[in-house]
């Protein structure tokens, strides 16, 4: 399992490709720096995994339970916390109270999967949610352009099945974009530029892996 790094997303922009001259489409996402808050292993968690730490926090406005989790580990609160599963040969590599920043798991040229929530669209219809192509919009048709249409069936089984396309809640569901090339990594400023973009609004939480999938062809 890829070692992560949590980060935010800033926004979304264009850079020019030197040489060429090629105008690439990226997203801007500040990654880190990370600590490692807790190290979980499977003689005593049955797993391995990094609790990972970011942006910090004022301890006022951290409940007292999470406020003695972060004094155990002898770190100041942290904002936001996410684990990173890890394998039995990845996890000694890390202690707690380690600092864990962009240019220590990417370059560029990487490939990354990431982790975020979709924007939240609220209750949507069928048009919106699925893409259907609704009613005719002549020949009698009224009232009924954006409907569903017809969703039972006959005597047999005389139900609605699961998983049918109807109207609904949409967005605001966890989301993994795969293979987002790095085009570039800026360490003094916590940034890491992907091509493409990625789930979620601006100002949301991300979780940056490498490919698990491009690892597996390069293996092949």
């Amino acid at each position: 399992m890829p070692m992560g790094i949590i980060g935010k997303k800033i926004g979304m922009t264009q850079i020019l490709q030197p040489g060429s001259g090629e105008v690439i489409p990226v997203t801007v996402i500040q990654a880190g720096p990370c600590t490692v808050v807790q190290k979980k292993v499977k003689d005593t968690d049955h797993y391995n995994a990094l609790q990972l730490g970011f942006m910090d926090k004022k301890e006022s406005r951290t409940i007292k339970p999470l406020q003695g989790h972060f004094k155990k580990a002898g770190l100041s609160p942290k904002r936001f916390l996410r684990e990173i599963r890890l394998d039995d040969a990845e996890i000694n590599s890390y202690e707690v109270g380690q600092e864990i920043k962009v240019d220590f798991l990417f370059q560029a040229g990487d490939y990354v999967d990431v982790v975020g929530t979709s924007k939240g669209r609220g209750f949507a219809g069928v048009i919106k949610r699925h893409g259907f192509r609704g009613a005719p919009g002549s020949h009698g048709t009224h009232d009924y352009s954006r409907h569903g249409g017809s969703v039972g069936s006959n005597t047999f089984p005389g139900r609605v099945f699961k998983g049918l396309r109807m109207a609904g809640r949409m967005g605001g569901d966890r989301v993994t974009v795969q293979n987002l090339k790095v085009v570039d990594i800026r360490p003094e400023q916590n940034l890491i530029l992907v091509k493409g973009a990625v789930p979620g609004a601006n100002n949301g939480i991300l979780i940056i892996k490498k490919a698990i999938k491009k690892v597996a062809n390069k293996v092949q």
